[in-house]
């Protein structure tokens, strides 16, 4: 420091700043670079340190001081003290009072800094305070160390960083510039108690002692116990794990626990991780079971510049065939690949794949891999199938472009009845100019499709129990549409699918909403049926090439009425909808793959078409009219009523007409005038939503279709209840009214404490077919969950019901580990 003088420089109860350039006074700069080295050696990112004492982490904070600068980052080293004193005989410098260094982005605070020139170490002491760039945090009370920083000691260290893990110990020696040693270390990576500090954390590690590898970037844990609210509860002589500076680290994985009382027993999977690479790593995940041997599996990872790509593999060579006798899993070896990729081409194109290929289709559900591997989100509903594709997905800001190839491999074993898809394509755009003073959109589908094997499905129990309905009957004639529905057709299947659509609204002086619409519809359709059993009596097999025109031109009209009350606004407002187009061509002629579900509700009464897909097409002169009134209360809340009717006008309702699987029959609209449709959605504040959903026969006014639900979300619980009532639709394969209830609720029992449920209720056969428990701890650094299904199955006739379940536990602790077990199973006639 050319600014340093022999003697005394500085005077009492003033301030002196002393610059230097990097080839300046050490004194600042070995505190800096040893500070430093000691965050980059992974102090810093341990995350927060614990107190001096290091025997719990009960936070002391230190006195407060004021806030630094922040530090510049242009290579000069700035130094503050109240004073800065230079011993010409002793060879030492000493910085006394408040000292503040800065240089390169670091800022150092301490109360007394003093270098001696002659055995080249460096002492500091009082209140040490590192800040880096970074925003770490290091505190210690005493250091000492050489003037290379390569060796030294720091007593009372503590470090604190902003992803909130913490370190502390009564004193750090580091020697060779890369091992640290922590004596009587405390490492955690939960927050100090807001209202407690001196409160131990929820969890901490205690080491005798914990040595940090910098060059392997590894830390070391000798004679350490695991501690949970200062209570211990594990002991472990030695263990490791990589510091929190590393993302990827070769080593062991927690281990996990699976079982399956049907099929491989208990299984225990100790997972290895392999960072081969920056860029790509494996997974070696074997699964030792108890009944069937080790079911291997590994998984490799790829990240590239503009995506990312995986390929997992199983295979067992199992043990005990015969715990599969009869079923597919009756072989020696079993296995199979999955792998999934997705690549950006630019910020609004990405492509991408999903494969699967098995040895079997009952691998998966045998072993629980893949959709089967979360017993907790897929045992509602279990994959029937799992899906290999190939795509190309384009989103721009008011278009979107989808083409991708699709095939499904059972896991039921009815391949042959399982469609490929070749491909399908979706293009829409809305143009951001007007046209004719309104907004002018189109869209595309094209999509072929083909299958093997017919897919029947039973209407009746009759036509279940005589088999009517399976591919092997001899009697083609028992296949009719009053036994059985055709899910899907064997053959082969190509549309096209263009339409434009435009629309205007514009509001008179009267306050009248006027909308005009128009769109042209475009299809053209080859389809080659091919003529199995049966087949001919849905749809005519053969070759078919078909164009399907359809233009459509309509008026909505809305009239609002306000009325404004000291309590809050109403609104009514009547609706209607007039729509003139010919009838749909070809109805009920074709094969219907993608417009198999009809409700009609009041969600979709003012749909100009109501089909969910484009294989059927509305057609006829219609007319949809109805009333809807809003309330908005002054102080909060809201209530909406929606109700009305559709009319066909003239031409041929295309509800009407029955096609394989008799869409639109039995859907309140097969007839000129339509069930009534209402909805009341009433929500008085925030806690509290109720909502009725019912559709009313047109002739008696019988509830054909009603929903009731209700939910209440509070400071510390939730709880919802559905209600649904359906009346019989034969012609759908409904031959019963269906009734059930099915209720959820959760309890945050304390702040992070959260108890939760739901359970459904078949009212008709008056038993409870499915129920959910479960119970977890969730807070910034550790979970604790745990959940328990359970699903009845039943079948027609005297069959007893089954019994699936599936338990799933998860524990872990942040930046250290994460573990989970599952175990699922089944049973038959279990239940009451």
């Amino acid at each position: 420091m050319t600014a340093v003088r022999r003697g005394l420089v500085s005077a009492l109860a003033r301030r002196t700043e002393v610059r230097a350039n990097d080839g300046g006074l050490p004194v600042s700069k070995v505190l800096v670079a040893f500070l430093a080295a000691l965050a980059l050696a992974g102090l810093a990112d341990l995350a927060t340190v614990t107190p001096a004492a290091a025997q719990s982490f009960t936070y002391n904070p230190l006195p407060p001081r004021p806030k630094p600068p922040k530090a510049a980052n242009d290579g000069q080293m700035l130094v503050q003290a109240v004073e800065v004193d230079y011993d010409y005989n002793n060879s030492r410098v000493s910085a006394v009072g408040n000292v503040q260094m800065f240089y390169n982005g670091t800022s150092v605070e301490a109360d007394k800094v003093i270098y001696d020139q002659k055995t080249k170490r460096l002492h500091a002491e009082g209140n040490i305070r590192m800040t880096d760039a970074d925003g770490k945090i290091t505190y210690a009370e005493i250091m000492d160390l050489s003037d290379d920083y390569r060796d030294g000691f720091v007593d009372s260290l503590r470090v604190d960083t902003a992803d909130q893990t913490r370190m502390a110990a009564t004193r750090a020696d580091r020697s060779s510039g890369n091992y640290t040693v922590f004596e009587n270390g405390v490492y955690t990576a939960c927050a100090p108690c807001k209202d407690d500090p001196k409160k131990p954390p929820l969890w901490q590690v205690k080491g005798a002692r914990i040595i940090h590898d910098q060059q392997e970037k590894m830390l070391y844990f000798e004679a350490a116990q695991l501690e949970f609210f200062g209570v211990p509860l594990a002991y472990m002589p030695y263990f490791s794990t990589p510091d929190p500076t590393v993302k990827r680290k070769t080593g062991f994985l927690m281990p996990g626990f699976t079982s399956s009382t049907t099929t491989f027993g208990y299984g225990v999977e100790v997972p290895f991780y392999w960072a081969i690479a920056p860029d790509y790593d494996l997974t070696l995940n074997p699964r030792i079971t108890t009944k069937q041997g080790v079911l291997f599996q590994a998984e490799f990872r790829q990240r590239l510049m503009d995506g990312a790509y995986s390929i997992r593999a199983y295979g067992i060579d199992q043990l005990d065939r015969s715990a599969f006798s009869g079923l597919p899993g009756d072989r020696q070896f079993r296995g199979g690949v999955e792998t999934r990729g997705q690549f950006a081409l630019n910020d609004k194109w990405v492509w991408g794949w999903d494969g699967v290929l098995l040895s079997d289709y009952y691998f998966m559900s045998d072993y629980r891999l893949a959709q089967y591997r979360d017993p907790f989100s897929s045992f509602l509903l279990l994959p029937t199938e799992a899906l290999s594709q190939l795509y190309l997905t384009g989103v721009g800001n008011r278009s979107f472009f989808d083409v991708r190839t699709m095939y499904y491999l059972s896991f039921s074993g009815n391949q042959s009845q399982v469609p490929v898809v070749w491909p399908v394509l979706d293009y829409s755009n809305v143009l951001n100019y007007p046209v004719f003073g309104g907004e002018f959109s189109y869209k595309t589908n094209f999509l072929n499709l083909s299958r093997e094997t017919a897919v029947f499905d039973p209407i009746t129990t009759l036509a279940n129990t005589n088999s009517l309905c399976t591919t092997t009957s001899a009697d083609p004639l028992a296949r009719t549409p009053s036994q059985c529905l055709l899910r899907g057709f064997p053959g082969t299947y190509t549309r096209l699918t263009a339409e434009a659509q435009w629309r205007k609204s514009f509001t008179d002086p009267l306050g009248e909403i006027w909308t005009p619409f128009a769109s042209l519809r475009a299809d053209a359709i080859n389809s080659s049926v091919s003529n199995q059993p049966g087949v001919s009596n849905y749809l005519p097999v053969g070759d078919t090439q078909a164009m399907r025109l359809m233009p459509t031109v309509g008026l909505e009209y809305r009239y609002p009425f306000i009325n404004v009350q000291p309590w809050g606004t109403t609104t009514l407002e009547p609706i209607a909808q007039v729509i003139i187009r010919p009838n749909e061509t070809y109805a009920g002629k074709l094969p219907n793959e993608d417009a198999q579900s009809m409700v009609f509700d009041a969600s979709n009464l003012f749909s100009v078409d109501k089909f969910s897909g484009y294989d059927r097409v509305e057609g006829g002169g219609r007319a949809n009219v109805g009333v809807q009134a809003t309330t908005q209360f002054d102080k909060g809340g809201s209530v909406n009523v929606l109700f009305g009717q559709s009319y066909q006008l003239f031409g041929l309702n295309s509800f009407a007409v029955q096609d394989e699987i008799n869409t639109g029959l039995n859907s309140g609209l097969d007839k000129p005038r339509s069930d009534y449709v209402a909805r009341v959605n009433y929500s008085p504040n925030r806690t509290y939503t109720f909502s009725v959903r019912t559709r009313l026969d047109e002739q008696t006014w019988n509830v054909q279709r009603f929903e009731a639900e209700g939910r209440a979300n509070f400071d510390r619980w939730s709880v919802s209840m559905i209600y649904g009532n359906y009346a019989a639709q034969p012609e759908l394969g409904y031959l019963t009214r269906r009734e059930g209830i099915l209720t959820s609720g959760s309890l945050k029992v304390a702040a992070n404490w959260v108890v939760q449920g739901s359970a459904r209720w078949d009212l008709e056969a008056n038993k409870i077919n499915q129920y959910v428990v479960g119970a977890g701890y969730v807070d910034d650094c550790f979970v604790l969950a745990a959940n328990y299904v359970t699903s009845y199955s039943y079948t027609a006739g005297t069959t007893p019901p089954t019994l699936s379940h599936a338990f799933m536990f998860q524990f872990g602790l942040r930046t250290l580990a994460t573990s989970s077990a599952a175990a699922t199973g089944s049973s038959s006639g279990f239940m009451q």
